[in-house]
């Protein structure tokens, strides 16, 4: 294997965990550590927690480790606010893109589900994969970049929130069928406006969570 995929391999790995939260926020973490669950040896993995720095994913602490970054409050803020920007935007003017059998395809997933007809499956993966077919759908590679950055963090903090939990799980599945029943008519107003709703309660959950995490630290 050459060094730029040996490169590429460790920082998909660093960045897997981190997203995951399998290397949880706030934790120091030592390059051996990294080495030994990533299998490779230094300059690979210096090379990626250089690039996963500039990121914001880690704080390189020298003769420490990788702090790997908190998630706070402001950061919660900073992610809402560019959601709220682009996707209700994107929604409402490339939404028409996707074709009718896609929305069918989630709506017939998502009632199935809601009827108990399949097993539960997994959060984040259905979350992502939803609201990445109508970034995908646009044209603008700065919407597409933007929205891969601020995805590390998004998958980060609906982890941490709990939203894993049925309730939530259950909520967020009616709140995506309304975007698509929407969709389905052509009404791309409201579609946009139920993708406002949608990340309005996604925002909540995760400001409860940050808030009562910072009132058990103190």
């Amino acid at each position: 294997m050459g060094k730029e995929p040996l490169k590429h391999q460790a920082y998909q790995i660093i960045k897997d965990n981190i997203v995951n939260c399998v290397y949880a926020p706030g934790t120091v973490i030592n390059e051996e550590r990294i080495r030994a669950e990533v299998s490779a040896s230094r300059t690979p993995i210096r090379d990626a927690l250089s690039r996963l720095e500039q990121e914001g994913l880690v704080k390189i602490l020298p003769k420490k480790g990788v702090e790997i970054s908190r998630i706070t409050v402001h950061d919660i803020n900073m992610v809402y606010e560019a959601r709220n920007l682009l996707e209700p935007y994107v929604v409402k003017n490339y939404g028409n893109r996707i074709p009718p059998e896609t929305y069918m395809h989630y709506y017939r997933l998502y009632s199935d589900y809601l009827n108990k007809k399949i097993p539960v499956y997994s959060y984040s993966d259905m979350d992502d994969s939803f609201h990445q077919l109508f970034i995908d759908a646009c044209d603008n590679s700065y919407f597409i970049n933007l929205y891969s950055t601020i995805g590390n963090q998004i998958r980060r903090t609906r982890i941490l929130s709990g939203q894993t939990s049925t309730d939530r799980l259950h909520e967020t599945i009616e709140e995506h069928i309304a975007v698509v029943e929407a969709a389905l008519k052509n009404d791309w107003k409201e579609a946009a406006s139920a993708m406002v709703h949608h990340l309005s309660r996604s925002k909540t959950v995760m400001f409860d969570y940050i808030l009562k995490e910072t009132e058990g630290s103190e």
